[in-house]
């Protein structure tokens, strides 16, 4: 499957906040947040619903993908969003050892995998 994704019973400004809390204790930093329902907003189109996207990395991680494969540049950094829909918040990512396949590099699909499986308890962790 292309991603991971949990409901939570937290709003999106509460998965957010546990984000940046817990990006930290897996050695991973937040490269960047965009609002994409400020922008819509801004930009004139009506969106309603929360929606954020996080670019997360572990720099050492990633220069190991880049280092097995620079075609890694393509889905680095890797991306967590929190969003709205049918009443409910969600969190998730596209899985970076789907992506990874699609390389089809084995060992960086390992390596991929390892990165997801940290996210992942990242995830199910603040959910």
């Amino acid at each position: 499957m292309y991603h991971y994704v949990v409901t939570s019973e937290k709003s999106a400004e509460q998965l957010k906040d546990a984000l940046y809390e817990v990006v930290p204790t897996i050695q991973f930093g937040i490269l960047g947040e965009l609002d994409l329902k400020a922008i819509m907003q801004k930009k004139g189109v009506d969106h309603n619903l929360s929606s954020f996207e996080f670019e997360v990395c572990n720099p050492k991680r990633a220069k190991g993908l880049i280092d097995q494969n620079p075609l890694a540049h393509m889905f680095l950094p890797c991306k967590v969003t929190i969003y709205e829909a049918d009443g409910k918040t969600h969190i998730g990512m596209p899985r970076p050892s789907a992506q990874a396949k699609m390389l089809e590099d084995q060992k960086l699909e390992k390596m991929a995998k390892e990165i997801e499986d940290i996210l992942i308890g990242a995830i199910d962790q603040i959910k």
